[in-house]
């Protein structure tokens, strides 16, 4: 990723009044306690993904692009000329580089990313190289509800989606995420990139790198929370826990705490045992069967599958319901 321009420091809430104050002390008053991994990606938290994907361990990012780039003539006929790309979860932009070289003249480009300073950054940037192609990113939330302006132009709007982000959701989530994106694609395409089921050590590998730059980027939660919400964790007394559950075929990431603690969030106190958890994060992985599936149920119509040699990764294309026609 870019060099970015840190978040300004928020002065301590008195309240949950915005939704990071209010999901943290949700969870922290529930059992188990989880939060939606959304809450990583500040900038700090975007800096420290940008760095795990460049790991040896982590086979995701280059497995993804090593496809991207085998088969991007075949995904570039399907998609067509005068295309209005709609990326989600876009973050530092890299991997549309190879979409966008391989188009015939697409005719718009618009990430959604809910980290607004890193999203705007790694916008420019593309502009930059792009001069000619409209940049419009959209700073949100893409597991909720999005207004997007009406697609009008000559070629179809694809959605883009990679790294296999949609396996940060639930199933049932995944599967409403997709029945919104095959809303507002009507017409068009989805072009999904999903982790596959594989050998357990090499998932064990992924999320637990030999220079703890995961553990770090789990951690910083914490860090953001004292900072953004006035709150007192002490980020070393929590340990970086990633184990693949196989029956539900997800990594799981959590926070341990290491010893018996009380933190204040917002002027509450909670009390940790030593060995309790924050949940922090799912990574669902799917066969190619179960992924078309879950699209099929969303209303898509999956018509291919690409992976590479080790089947640890699949890139899927989906076509959208066909546009509404007025009676």
């Amino acid at each position: 990723m870019n060099a970015v321009t840190p978040e300004p420091t928020a002065p301590p809430v008195a309240a949950a009044c915005d939704a990071f104050a209010r999901d943290l002390l949700a969870a922290l008053a529930t059992r188990p306690r989880r939060i939606a991994p959304k809450y990583f990606y500040d900038a700090a938290g975007s800096r420290l993904f940008d760095r795990i994907c460049e790991l040896p361990e982590y086979y995701l990012t280059r497995t993804e692009l090593t496809l991207l780039q085998a088969r991007r003539t075949e995904i570039a006929e399907r998609i067509g000329p005068q295309a209005e790309i709609i990326e989600f979860g876009a973050g530092s932009l890299h991997k549309v580089r190879l979409l966008l070289a391989a188009l015939d003249g697409p005719a718009a480009y618009r990430p959604i990313d809910i980290s607004g300073p890193f999203l705007r950054d790694a916008a420019s940037a593309l502009q930059r190289d792009w001069p000619h192609l409209p940049v419009q990113p959209i700073v949100a939330d893409y597991t909720q509800a999005l207004q997007l302006p009406p697609h009008r132009g000559p070629g179809r709007r694809l959605g883009f989606f990679p790294g296999s982000t949609i396996g940060n959701l639930a199933p049932e989530a995944a599967l409403d995420f997709l029945r919104r994106a095959a809303a507002v694609l009507r017409g068009g395409a989805l072009l999904l990139g999903v982790d596959l089921v594989k050998d357990p050590s090499v998932l064990h590998a992924a999320y637990n790198d030999a220079e703890g730059v995961t553990a770090a980027f789990n951690r910083n939660l914490l860090v953001r929370a004292n900072r953004e919400l006035g709150a007192d964790f002490q980020p070393d007394q929590f340990a970086h826990s990633a184990f693949y559950n196989a029956p539900l075929q997800r990594i799981e990431m959590h926070l341990m705490s290491r010893r018996r603690q009380q933190v204040q969030v917002c002027g509450e106190r909670f009390e940790f045992a030593a060995g309790e958890t924050l949940h922090t994060e799912n990574s669902h992985k799917y066969t190619i069967e179960g992924m078309q599936a879950l699209a099929r149920r969303a209303g898509f119509t999956p018509l291919a599958a690409w992976t590479d040699a080790n089947r640890w990764f699949g890139l899927h294309w989906l076509q959208a319901p066909a546009m509404e026609t007025s009676a």
